[in-house]
């Protein structure tokens, strides 16, 4: 590790050894009624920590503030908590029990401003307690995997006494401490605190999916750690030349880096570097970052800057949350009146990748918890939940079920949006809520049958020429999309689909048309643009006829998007989802001047049979292994 071969000239050497202490005598330079800053996470200084726990009772009412811890916390147990006073910025499990009990303080605030807020000196600190990797022949030390707040905290103590372990990683970038800087020294050496999150389940890798249609090639990204945040990098593996500006740099990050997934090739500040302001995980990971000149490590009030993570263009970033509410409020850091986490870089992140070029703002969370027992989107927040990232912050909210963009959405589209990527179990009793609040309309069809039944191994992308179309089943949130569909159509076109010259298609004609039983007809939509901001531009659809077993069939190409072969397409799709349901044929009128659609059924593959009268076409295929041409 990075201690270990570093050279140090013959003044830093004497320097040093000036400061080195045994770890026993420095529990004395601490007075009653310090306030003591800890540093954070894997970087936590444990053999000063094992001592401040075991003498620190002889202290007197001092105070421990930290970021977020991994080791263990024995002075938030109840049985020293006269003597220890814990405030945390960010809830972890080792603290969340001693918080929400009353023995230890949470400080909510946002990542980026807690360094200024601990410089401006409103915080007074009388000692930081960090770890540092060995010096450099010039004296300077990394403060290695957590960068974050030790570096303000570090500066702005009156007393700084640093824990030299071997192997702590010599991380680069703007992470370094002068041992001038530093009062006194305790070495150590001592495994770096490892963290491995669980291996993704099914859950995790759909919303992985999902998120990963968000996520273009050139795209810069921000993550965390755990479950979810593996399965999204493991989605992204076909992706190309993507960044990474990150808050926490984790092991999934690794394999996309080494791949050449993430080349940073495309990042428009700091390109050809990842950016993070600390790391948490596996031996792999701090090895990784060992004197690493691919990754910068900056203090979190640069990092996690809004104004900075807005300079990387295609900014995605990707937070969860705990719940959802249908007006689209996120809460993040409690459950109910219980703290759980906190506001951490979340809004940062949100409000960065917001004003990015091309960004997006990602909150992803499972539709359910409690072992489906309970619906993580709500009606309305549990008492005491917090909002961390508002109604007008938030963007895109991704489930296991899909994805809802509720930026610039009214309250009646974003309530629809997330009822449709809520479990089908709960969605007809949170719609009706909605109905209840006059958030959706009164007539409003149930959503659960849709969401039960939904097929998604119909969805699937096609290119024609230069241009991609996705096709899916079509969705009750569809809606508005086909209302835009329709008025986008020329009359001839619209009276081609309908016989008759229709000016209008308000909220009750249209509804029965997005909101289907798959189990008995089918529709799909030829959608162009990103997720969140398509536009559908070709519609195909039929319903199985009981008495015959046919299917009547209707499809419906834009103006603009047709004679580039989507109308084919569609056709041939739907064929296909008929064999599969034993459905025998298919049968539709035509209007005989609509030349066009008679030469796409002509050109099916199948044996047409059709009859003129008055002026319109009635069309019989047989879609069996005997009616093939």
């Amino acid at each position: 590790m990075a201690g270990e071969g570093f050279p140090m000239n013959e003044r830093i050497s004497k320097l040093y050894k000036q400061k080195m202490r045994d770890v026993d005598e420095f529990i004395k330079l601490i007075k009653p009624g310090s306030r003591i800053f800890i540093g954070s996470g894997a970087a936590e200084p444990q053999k000063l920590i094992e001592v401040l726990i075991e003498k620190g009772k002889y202290i007197q009412d001092h105070e421990t503030i930290n970021l977020i811890e991994l080791g263990t916390t024995p002075y938030a147990e109840s049985i020293l908590s006269k003597p220890f006073r814990q405030n945390a910025f960010f809830i972890g499990q080792n603290v969340r029990d001693a918080v929400n009990e009353g023995r230890a303080e949470y400080t909510p605030i946002f990542l980026s401003e807690l360094p200024g807020f601990l410089s401006s000196g409103r915080m007074k600190i009388d000692v930081a307690l960090i770890q540092v990797a060995p010096p450099d022949n010039y004296g300077f030390c990394s403060f290695g995997v957590s960068v974050d707040v030790v570096k303000a905290g570090a500066e702005n103590a009156k007393l700084v006494i640093a824990e030299v372990n071997r192997r702590m990683p010599r991380t680069l970038g703007d992470c370094f401490i002068h041992l001038k800087d530093i009062d006194f020294i305790v070495e150590s050496d001592l495994d770096l605190i490892t963290w491995s999150p669980p291996e993704p389940d099914e859950v995790s890798n759909r919303i992985g999916h999902n998120v990963a249609k968000l996520i273009n090639d050139g795209c810069t990204i921000q993550v965390g750690i755990g479950m979810i945040p593996n399965a999204i990098l493991k989605a992204l593996t076909k992706k190309k030349d993507l960044g990474i500006h990150t808050e926490m740099f984790s092991d999934g990050l690794i394999d996309l880096v080494e791949s050449g997934v993430a080349s940073n090739r495309k990042k428009t500040i700091h390109n050809g570097k990842i950016i993070a302001t600390f790391c948490m995980g596996t031996k792999r990971l701090y090895d990784f970052v060992d004197d690493n000149p691919l990754i910068e490590f900056h203090p979190c009030d640069y990092t996690n800057d809004p104004f900075i993570i807005a300079r990387n263009e295609k900014m995605i970033s990707i937070n969860a949350a705990i719940q959802v509410d249908l007006t689209g409020q996120v809460c993040a850091d409690s459950i109910g009146e219980y703290f759980y986490s906190g506001i951490g870089g979340q809004v940062d992140f949100v409000r960065g990748a917001a004003r990015s070029k091309g960004g997006k703002p990602i909150i992803v969370l499972p539709s359910t918890a409690k072992n489906g027992t309970v619906s993580r989107i709500v009606p309305f927040l549990d008492q005491g939940a917090g909002v961390v990232t508002s109604r007008g912050d938030v963007h895109y909210i991704v489930t296991e079920y899909g994805i809802a963009n509720l930026h610039g959405k009214n309250l009646r589209e974003r309530a629809l949006s997330l009822i449709s990527i809520a479990h089908p179990d709960f969605r007809d009793e949170i719609l009706d809520y909605a109905k209840k609040r006059n958030l959706v309309h009164m007539d409003q069809m149930p959503l659960s049958v849709a969401g039960r039944f939904y097929p998604e191994q119909y969805e699937h992308a096609v290119e024609f020429g230069d241009v991609e179309i996705y096709f899916r089943p079509i969705k009750p949130t569809d809606e508005a999309m086909e209302r835009d569909f329709f008025y986008s159509l020329s009359d001839e076109t619209v009276y081609y689909r309908f016989f008759n010259i229709v000016k209008a298609m308000p909220h009750e004609k249209i509804q029965p048309f997005v909101n289907i039983d798959y189990r008995e007809e089918m529709a799909l939509v030829g959608l162009f643009g990103e997720p969140g901001n398509e536009e559908i531009v070709a519609i195909g659809r039929f319903k199985i006829d009981p008495s015959d077993n046919l299917a009547e069939i209707a499809f419906v190409v834009q103006d603009y998007w047709q004679g580039r072969g989507i109308g084919t397409h569609l056709m041939r799709k739907l064929f296909q989802i008929a064999r599969e349901r034993r459905v025998d044929g298919f049968k539709a009128d035509v209007l005989a001047q609509n030349k066009k659609m008679i030469h796409v059924f002509h050109k099916c593959g199948y044996q047409v049979q059709s009859t003129l009268d008055e002026g319109i076409y009635s069309i019989r295929i047989d879609i069996s292994e005997k009616g093939k041409k």
